[in-house]
């Protein structure tokens, strides 16, 4: 997931990653026409199999070709994208039900989409930002002197930049790499992101800021994360040549919301898909991967692939549920059970126009109370039609997750009223993306670490076992949770298989 705004710990970040297949009312998916189905190919002999169609799997793969050895991507849902998905809209356009931004130091996603001739464009972000806190709605401007910091009270202003300017320090005494080596990392992976919290950000109103940031960013409430975890992802928001931030994360100019993909996000797998053909399977989940002969046989619903090497591109939740034959070592399966998806669902109202920006608006909201505790403008680049998108987030979610639509919708469109007006309250269409309902995802935008995992398991991360190797956002050392993190991941691993062919 995404996260998206222009604040600072208090910002509403959002994910630029978030997976699934669409769960709207009328949603449709777009899949790479070129990949071939289960059905089409009943066994396989490969140099390399990757289990995964979403961009680390398919960057993979892309290299892997480009090497001159052969490949086998199998793709469980019936498109590729894994948590980055466009969602059909009824009067003919789209919206992006999962990861959608990409911001600076995001440099191999965008590189990746260039290649592809996926243009971006910036995120609609003129005009106030709004407030909504005990009820009231505060318009404020991001362009004054406290930039795009929501309009509390100076004293929690002053302690919410106490506190953001503490944990960028910490975490640039992370090693992104292995931040369970870092030299307090013990005491930061034995409490939560809460209590830390609690004892540094005394004044409420910071407290709020920095529970909204946290949330938007993970997905997750600040009890669930650990500490270390936090100040790794935080050190992770860069690249090697510029350190990572907690402003980065948040903001939409200069931050990781800052611009959106022409086409929706998710022309970029299916770009990058159809660059590898029917070297693709869709609708082929995994089931087991045995080792026999000294081949991996990997057996999906309809396909067997015989292959020397195994990239698994899957969150370590949904590669736990594959049966492993010899078993994988303890650490690497204990990490895996310790790994959650956080929680996270999308929903988009559709406006005949974006009547918000005659209103001065940008369509950006904080909120501390209601089912969606921040939006965004995600009406497309020629305004032809409006759309506000909301994050339904960790507690908030949950709560919502055995709802029906039609009870979601009207808890959405009850927030947007309070945000945006009556006007909000007619939309001419609706559609929601829960990724926690989503069988091939289950959650997201990334699996985060609880207190006392990375320390003890971390290791294993990224550790090849025999010749399976692990990609995926979640194992990226920078951007982990994000697009690019996937990018990269995808690169680093066929650099690993490589090597060893």
């Amino acid at each position: 997931m995404a996260r998206e705004r222009q604040h600072h710990p208090q910002a509403l970040s959002r994910r630029s990653l978030l997976g699934g297949a669409a769960a709207a009312a009328g949603a449709v998916t777009l899949t790479a026409t070129a990949a071939g189905t289960a059905s089409a190919a009943t066994t396989r002999d490969v140099d390399v199999a990757v289990v995964g169609g979403g961009l680390a799997g398919l960057t993979a793969a892309r290299d892997l070709v480009a090497a001159g050895r052969t490949v086998a991507v199998l793709e469980a849902r019936d498109r590729v994208g894994g948590r980055v998905v466009n969602l059909s809209l009824t009067n003919g356009g789209f919206t992006e039900g999962g990861g959608e931004f990409i911001g600076p130091t995001q440099d191999r996603i965008k590189a990746l989409a260039d290649s592809l001739g996926v243009a971006t464009f910036t995120t609609y972000n003129t005009g106030k930002n709004l407030l909504y806190k005990d009820g009231t709605r505060t318009p404020y401007a991001t362009d004054g002197i406290l930039g795009s910091v929501p309009p509390v009270d100076a004293a929690g202003l002053a302690n919410a930049a106490i506190v953001q300017a503490s944990l960028d320090d910490m975490a640039k005494q992370v090693p992104v790499d292995a931040p369970w080596t870092a030299a307090k990392a013990a005491e930061w992976d034995k409490q939560t992101f809460e209590s830390w919290l609690n004892a540094n950000a005394v004044i409420p109103s910071a407290k709020f800021l920095l529970d909204v940031a946290c949330t938007s960013i993970f997905s997750a409430q600040p009890r669930e994360l650990s500490l270390l975890f936090v100040l790794f992802y935080i050190a992770a928001a860069g690249n090697e040549s510029n350190a990572g931030t907690l402003e980065r994360l948040t903001d939409t100019a200069k931050g990781a919301q800052e611009s959106r993909f022409v086409g929706g996000s998710q022309q970029v797998p299916i770009k990058l898909a159809a660059t590898l053909g029917d070297r693709v399977v869709l609708s082929a989940p995994v089931r087991s991967i045995a080792q026999s002969g000294g081949k991996y046989v990997v057996t999906a619903d309809g396909v067997t692939v015989t292959a020397g090497k195994v990239v698994v591109a899957v969150p370590p939740p949904l590669a736990a549920r594959i049966t492993f034959d010899p078993l994988l070592p303890a650490s690497r399966d204990q990490l895996s059970q310790r790994l959650p998806m956080g929680s996270i669902g999308k929903a988009i109202a559709v406006y005949d126009t974006p009547f918000w920006r005659a209103d001065g608006l940008n369509g950006q909201v904080v909120s501390d109370s209601g089912v969606v505790r921040s939006t965004f403008d995600n009406s497309p680049p020629d305004a032809s039609y409006g759309a506000l998108m909301g994050f339904i987030e960790a507690d908030e979610m949950r709560a919502y997750d055995a709802s029906s639509v039609a009870e979601v919708k009207a808890a959405v469109l009850k927030d947007y009223v309070n945000y945006f007006g009556d006007k909000a309250k007619s939309p001419t269409s609706f559609v929601l993306q829960r990724w926690d309902n989503e069988g091939f995802s289950r959650g997201g935008p990334v699996a985060y670490a609880p207190p006392g995992v990375l320390t003890e398991y971390g290791a294993a991360l990224r550790k090849p076992v025999g010749g399976i190797h692990w990609a995926g956002t979640e194992t990226s050392t920078y951007w982990n949770g994000y697009m690019d993190g996937a990018v990269r991941s995808g690169e680093r691993v066929a650099k690993e298989v490589l090597a060893e062919l």
